[in-house]
């Protein structure tokens, strides 16, 4: 309903025109009647009468402020925004795929939707979608402004001109072993692992937890992966493709499921490999660093997959990250203790 209300300081320029309006005012009117009736249902049902409550009063906040008929009228020219449709939309598709997924599949049935940390973690996510403007700049720019120097016209010529599947394949073993090295960097140089550890200090594993990680870790990750493929050339259509395979592969990597996917295990990443890397145990530190393709850890010896195991315990030792997101966010930045 905000973003209908104030659709230019809200919502991002290139999905503005693009957006099936009918479709979404639908899906808007739907999420309100949900949220309502499951609000109603959720004080009926559970001791946590906060969330119920929380969700009615948003509800009716939202129809009495013009709900999903609120016009909007005018040309919308202004570039800069905060990219609150962007974190709505993300929510309401991530969670409508990943919430069921994981009640259905869950490893750890025990630690529900609701876990510690959810909160912490749901706000990593906001922020990190509301600042999408900034943080696509910084992942973009610093490729533009470094190495246009190796950027070669013939070569990305050819590479363009390759089938979009063969790009996408290409893509994803290029961007995972940059992530791969910028990752490793994470945990071996003390001041950018203080950085990383926010993102290590879950001590849950699902969809959400993946959204824990701060801004600078994020930035700097994602901008190291897109330099290759920005000095390679490969064409917009298979950028998009790769985008959209990382934003569900990272999340599912984290998810709280049982899957056992069997020999693909050795081929692409899966939750029971990614969990590994977060894993509290001894052998398990600094393991399995690529994010799509096991393989790259097993050519520089950091591959860790005991046979049928999960890890026991998720986190770091001591505790040594706060729990507050504020907290989190100047973590890195205080006095590091011994």
């Amino acid at each position: 309903m905000l973003c209908l209300r104030f659709p230019a300081l809200l919502t991002t320029p290139d999905a503005r025109a693009i957006y099936p309006m009918d479709v979404v005012r639908f899906t808007i009117h739907l999420v309100l009647v949900a949220s309502f009736a499951l609000g109603v249902l959720s004080i009926v049902l559970s001791r946590r009468l906060a969330l119920g409550f929380t969700g009615i009063g948003l509800t009716v906040a939202a129809v009495l402020l013009g709900g999903s008929q609120v016009e909007v009228t005018g040309p919308i020219e202004s570039t800069r925004y905060v990219g609150l449709d962007w974190f709505c939309l993300n929510l309401f598709v991530l969670a409508l795929l990943f919430v069921p997924l994981e009640l259905a599949f869950a490893r750890l049935p025990a630690q529900g939707v609701f876990r510690t940390g959810w909160l912490t973690d749901l706000l990593h996510f906001a922020v990190s979608h509301l600042a999408v403007q900034l943080t696509v700049l910084l992942t973009l720019v610093p490729a533009a402004v470094f190495f246009r120097w190796a950027v070669h016209p013939a070569v990305q010529n050819a590479i363009a001109a390759q089938p979009l599947v063969v790009q996408l394949a290409e893509i994803v073993l290029v961007a995972d072993l940059a992530e791969y090295a910028v990752h490793r960097l994470f945990h071996r140089v003390p001041w950018l692992w203080r950085f990383h550890a926010v993102h290590h200090s879950a001590q849950a594993m699902d969809w959400l937890a993946a959204s824990r990680i701060h801004l600078a870790d994020a930035v700097l990750t994602r901008a190291v992966a897109f330099v290759p493929l920005y000095v390679l050339g490969f064409a917009e259509p298979a950028v998009y493709a790769y985008l959209v395979f990382v934003s569900f592969h990272a999340i599912f990597v984290h998810a709280n499921v049982r899957f056992d996917f069997g020999r693909l295990e050795g081929v692409l990443g899966t939750p029971r490999f990614h969990h590994w890397h977060h894993a509290a145990d001894a052998d398990a530190i600094d393991k399995n660093f690529a994010i799509h393709l096991p393989v790259i850890d097993r050519v520089f010896g950091t591959h860790h997959m005991p046979a049928g195991r999960w890890p026991s315990a998720y986190g770091i030792a001591g505790n040594p990250v706060p729990e507050a997101y504020l907290s989190q966010l100047v973590y890195p930045f205080t006095r590091a203790r011994a």
